[in-house]
């Protein structure tokens, strides 16, 4: 899912709600994640949640349904071997392994 594309070839659309978010994210770090869903009969990528700034790792991993794909980002800080703060954005396509069948 590349976020800025409006349209892809299924018709799949992306709500701008969702790239106003993404944008958010990226530009001003006003969320730790945010977690996005395919709406099937809208055909659109919809914002399921996001997470506040104070949120950590943990939340992300919890905001994840247990049986169905879910996309993500999230705004992942660490501390590198050299002892510098850093922090980086990660895209996530989140496939539970549950015995499920994809179409």
């Amino acid at each position: 899912m590349y976020i800025t594309q409006a349209k892809a070839a299924s018709d799949m659309t992306v709500h701008d709600d969702s790239k106003l978010k993404f944008f958010e994210l990226k530009a001003k770090r006003t969320y730790r994640f945010i977690v996005f869903k395919i709406e099937e009969k809208q055909k659109q990528v919809v914002v399921e949640k996001v997470g506040e700034p104070t949120t950590g790792f943990e939340d992300f991993i919890a905001s994840l349904p247990a049986n169905e794909c879910r996309y993500a980002f999230c705004d992942f800080d660490f501390v590198t071997e050299e002892n510098y703060q850093k922090s980086r954005i990660f895209f996530v396509v989140w496939s539970p392994d549950k015995g499920q069948k994809f179409r």
